[in-house]
């Protein structure tokens, strides 16, 4: 197995020279747990730390490195554990508002290609929560794909409705999938392409831990068996990547259940392909689709052409993208302020 199987293609190479220093290799991020890393050289998985220099120049949570980032690494203890000195570039990522009061980002991964976006036919299904899934693929330049599970526990009826709502949010593939029969794995398993890397989003209980064990072909993690309802138990508890036989990677994450965003509300304009297309109509460039004449999306909601509902959350969304996004904005210029007032004070104790 080489980097390139695991990853590292020319994107990264380019940035090698850069990057590279003497004594240290390049590896990638396998696993994230409570502040502890595991890294993947492709010839092995060790335990790692962040250097002192780096972690002294993180400035945010969302500049520590997250499963799926790329690093330098140095090696030490007969090869059986590493210190991390830096992080490449992201070429894409995942990431969330941090639960809770807090405005900052939380990386969930990063360089994925491919967003596995699950939601069970059954108990889990929300289409407002999947066009939060699918802006937050879009904002990180990853290609959305929606998987349905426990299509047994629903008709074929219950089935084709749930299919047509998911084509009326987002334009994304969409799969229908069966742990029990095996139905649309095959399918599933033909989208997986050596050295590219997936990543599996949903709520907990969707399916996910069952997902990566048929397809890794073992019961690589536990799975606990599932309720009444039909609702799964919860069981990952850190974000891993694990190499699939096919030769591509799948990261599994643990089950989200607050997806905040936080920006500038572009993002959300890239997640709502359909009314950004009838934005372009509009009187005005800026129209922010509230009260101004010659809307065309306000006036597409009155014709039925699209949902109400769709919109209403096209418009929460991008309410709270913006409203998070200057929060965040006022927070780094009060810790820029802060900074500058520290240092101050240090320079006026010298003289």
């Amino acid at each position: 197995m080489t980097l390139q199987d695991i990853g590292f293609d020319h994107w990264f190479a380019a940035q090698t020279a850069e990057l590279g220093s003497d004594g240290c290799g390049f590896a990638r991020i396998s696993a994230v747990d409570r502040g502890s890393y595991i890294i993947h050289d492709a010839r092995r998985e060790v335990p790692a730390e962040l250097s002192g220099k780096l972690a002294y120049r993180i400035e945010r949570p969302a500049d520590l490195p997250c499963v799926g980032d790329w690093v330098t690494a140095q090696w030490y203890n007969n090869d059986t554990a590493a210190i991390i000195h830096q992080v490449f570039p992201r070429k894409s990522f995942l990431r969330r508002k941090t639960p809770g009061e807090a405005i900052e980002h939380q990386m969930i991964a990063a360089n994925v290609d491919t967003a596995f976006l699950v939601q069970s036919c059954h108990f889990d299904f929300n289409p407002r929560r999947l066009e939060r899934y699918v802006v937050m693929a879009t904002d990180g330049n990853v290609e959305p794909v929606v998987l349905l599970t426990k299509t047994d526990l629903v008709t074929e009826e219950a089935l084709e409705t749930t299919l047509a709502i998911v084509r009326s949010v987002t334009t994304a593939q969409v799969m229908a999938l069966c742990t029990i029969t095996g139905s649309g794995f095959a399918a599933l398993q033909q989208t997986l392409l050596p050295g590219k890397t997936y990543c599996l989003l949903g709520s907990s209980g969707v399916g996910k831990t069952t997902l990566v064990n048929r397809l890794v072909g073992q019961e690589a993690f536990a799975t606990q068996a599932v309720s009444g309802t039909g609702e799964g138990i919860h069981t990952t508890t850190r974000r891993q990547l694990v190499v699939l036989q096919s030769g591509a990677l799948l990261i599994d994450t643990p089950g989200m259940r607050e997806l905040g965003l936080i920006g500038d509300g572009e993002e959300v304009d890239m997640g709502f392909e359909d009314i950004a297309a009838l934005a372009e109509r509009c009187r005005y460039a800026d129209c922010r689709h509230a009260h101004e004449p010659g809307c065309a999306v306000r006036a597409a909601v009155e014709l039925g052409e699209l949902p109400k509902d769709r919109f209403e959350s096209f418009v929460k969304l991008k309410k709270e993208s913006a409203f998070y996004g200057m929060s965040q904005l006022e927070k780094r210029q009060k810790d820029k302020a802060f900074g500058r007032f520290v240092k101050s004070v240090k320079k006026r104790r010298k003289n």
